[in-house]
């Protein structure tokens, strides 16, 4: 394997004197573009800075590319680890990003790297296990890379956050994953892990700028309380939208007074707190309409000083809390989100509640279409190495939508836009290497240069034109 700097002066010099060593076509898709856009706002490189290298040989590939192929081929839903090598062939592509390599055996053709060396990598990489939650490696710089990186490079400070879980299944009859355990719950029996998510809101789309892994058996409040209570993310001023499983006074306590984070969540109907506030709402008939227009058969009342009626253990330490009741009229039922910022409105309670199902869309789309729980080995690191590739990969084009120039991406999945996706108008790149160097030609240029060789050369070239 070499790896060639872009030297064209020298690759035109070596091309008159007929010693090149190979050529190639650039075509891009819809994911190079991407992965460019990654690196020309400075991203990729800052992987290294996250990820630790623990490579014995193979080195003189850097670690950034090494990754940004891992990622690359998630993006392309190729699952396995044999894929990854190939996950970038676009000569241009692996130019922009600073380097080209070509396997003077083999060529582009064969891959950047074995899929052994990344096994024997991959495979040094640790996984200690604390109780239910499994702090791996990958995942602690998954954590890194998005949170000391990535958003300190693009500006990005999310106030708004959404907490959420969501299960990692595998095949419920081959207990060879290492660490899945089994649930049964309405769904039946099943097999495998759960992740813990805190998803940013940015613009008009969002990050998962924290995740937790671990037992498939644990609660979500467990899985995610570390998270909940130390994540950088969590900052003065800060708004945390949960679901009925984050149902903790002690820790909506603990959010707003000691991090001064106003939390949002639905309560149970089983609580005081909710037969309470349905009453209040009934009783004093101040009744405004749901500022959703598509659940015209609601109505929502704001009801105060809801406190007493859900207590810790340390009911001195309890913070007010406030609650906006939702009666749905066709079916008469009721909903009740409380929150601890007593000074937001009905409406606003709500309107803010409404952003949660986002995260649900984030589940769907990751396993729907990325192939989440498509894993190809059952060691725990391996399937960890997926899911934090397959994360990033997603964080990519999110990123990718909000970048100027590319509002027509935005709320649109990558199935949607790879469906209808027009490789941007450029004139077709050749890419030639001579020795050490390679050098990048447009087409008409490079035929220019064809026209001037000689025979010998010309019969080493010829193919490459017939493929433009």
């Amino acid at each position: 394997m070499r790896i060639c700097k872009n030297e064209k002066e020298k690759v035109l010099e070596a091309i008159r004197q007929s010693k090149i060593d190979a050529a190639a076509v650039s075509f891009n898709d819809l994911v190079d573009d991407i992965i460019l856009e990654m690196q020309q706002h400075g991203l990729l490189s800052l992987l290294e800075n996250a990820f630790i290298d623990k490579r014995d040989d193979n080195a003189h590939i850097p670690l950034h590319l090494v990754l940004t192929l891992g990622i690359a081929a998630k993006m392309k839903l190729k699952t396995s680890l044999t894929d990854i090598p190939y996950a970038i062939n676009d000569a241009q592509t692996l130019a922009e990003l600073g380097y080209n390599l070509i396997d003077i055996e083999h060529g582009l053709e064969e891959g950047l790297l074995a899929e052994g060396t990344l096994r024997n990598w991959i495979n040094k990489y640790e996984s200690p296990i604390s109780g239910n939650v499994y702090d791996h490696e990958f995942v602690v710089a998954y954590n890194q890379y998005v949170q000391k990186q990535i958003l300190p490079t693009l500006n990005i400070q999310p106030n708004i956050h959404i907490l959420d879980c969501t299960k990692v299944k595998v095949k419920l009859k081959n207990k060879n994953y290492e660490h899945s355990e089994v649930v049964t719950d309405e769904e039946g029996p099943q097999r495998g892990y759960k992740i813990g998510t805190l998803r940013g809101i940015m613009k008009d789309t969002g990050i998962l700028e924290e995740i937790t892994l671990g037992s498939i058996k644990t609660h979500d409040l467990e899985l995610c309380r570390n998270m909940l209570l130390s994540s950088e993310m969590l900052q003065p001023g800060d708004i945390l939208i949960n679901d009925r499983g984050f149902l903790s006074r002690a820790v909506m306590n603990a959010l707003k007074t000691t991090r001064s984070v106003d939390t949002y969540i639905p309560v149970r109907k089983n609580m005081e707190i909710y037969i309470t506030a349905v009453s209040l709402a009934n009783e004093q008939n101040k009744w405004q309409k749901h500022p959703n227009r598509k659940r015209k058969t609601q109505r929502i009342a704001l009801i105060r000083d809801l406190g007493p009626y859900w207590q810790s253990d340390n009911v001195e330490k309890d913070v007010p809390l406030n609650a906006s009741v939702v009666h749905d009229t066709k079916e008469n039922k009721y909903f009740v989100f409380i929150t601890t910022d007593t000074s937001k409105t009905a409406k606003q309670i709500i309107k803010t509640y409404e952003l949660r199902p986002e995260i649900e869309e984030d589940y769907r789309q990751i396993k729907d279409f990325w192939k989440l729980e498509d894993f190809k080995s059952t060691k725990y690191s391996f399937i960890v190495f997926h899911i934090v590739m397959v994360l990033i990969g997603y964080m990519y084009f999110q990123i990718f939508k909000t970048l100027d120039g590319n509002e027509r991406y935005q709320r649109k999945s990558l199935p949607v836009l790879l469906k209808n996706y027009v490789q941007k108008d450029r004139i077709t790149s050749i890419i030639v290497y001579a020795g050490a160097y390679f050098g990048i030609f447009d087409l008409l240029e490079f035929m220019d240069i064809y026209a001037s060789c000689n025979e010998e050369i010309k019969k080493r070239l010829r193919p490459i034109l017939a493929n433009t």
